[in-house]
């Protein structure tokens, strides 16, 4: 062997290693197209997050938004509605967990976890059943307030959820969640 062949084999060595490093950028740089496509479109993020304007809504009423193509109910509660949330007992619940994603996974189902706000006038949740993604109606169900309405019920499978949006009787597993949300001024709610 020469000292010629020893330069040969590092030659060789750099030809190889530059036509690797060469391949893996031009599969990146086709792959990453692909890739890129399967990110939230702009007008998709946009929707992401929405600002509820709710100094509108009076009391014993409810706001049915949408948000990420599902929709949201948005209640102002009155003192009777507040109060009859209030006083079930969590034995009483089919689901014990408050399902609010502005809180620990692990909050039970009391009503003071379901509220958005701390006097528990505001309830936003969303607004399908739990069971097979049907849309409750609202103040109607075996859990409303006498004379003040509250509650939903799922006429497709005869779930009722009581007026804070927890499930009572029926088929549905689960209470309708919370999303993230919060107000951001005294008049609007931020969901998302």
């Amino acid at each position: 062997m020469s000292h010629a062949d020893d330069h040969e084999g590092t030659r060789r060595d750099f030809l190889y290693y530059a036509a690797a490093g060469a391949g893996a950028v031009t599969a990146g740089a086709a792959i990453w197209p692909l890739v890129n496509q399967m990110n939230p479109s702009a007008d998709v993020r946009a929707l992401s997050t929405i600002r509820v304007d709710v100094s509108g809504i009076e009391t014993g009423t409810q706001l049915t938004v949408k948000w990420l193509g599902k929709p949201v109910f948005i209640r102002r509660r009155t003192e009777e509605e507040i109060a009859d949330a209030a006083s079930v007992e969590m034995s009483a619940l089919v689901d014990p967990l408050a399902r609010n994603a502005n809180l620990d996974a692990s909050a039970d189902a009391e009503d003071a976890n379901r509220a958005l706000d701390e006097t528990g006038q505001w309830l936003v949740m969303m607004g399908v059943c739990t069971h097979l993604g049907c849309v409750p109606i609202g103040n109607a169900g075996d859990f409303t307030v006498e004379g003040v309405g509250g509650g939903w019920f799922c006429p497709c499978h005869g779930s009722h959820y009581d007026t804070a949006g927890r499930i009572r009787k029926g088929p549905a597993p689960e209470n309708l969640p919370v999303p993230p949300a919060e107000f951001v001024d005294e008049t609007t709610i931020l969901l998302g």
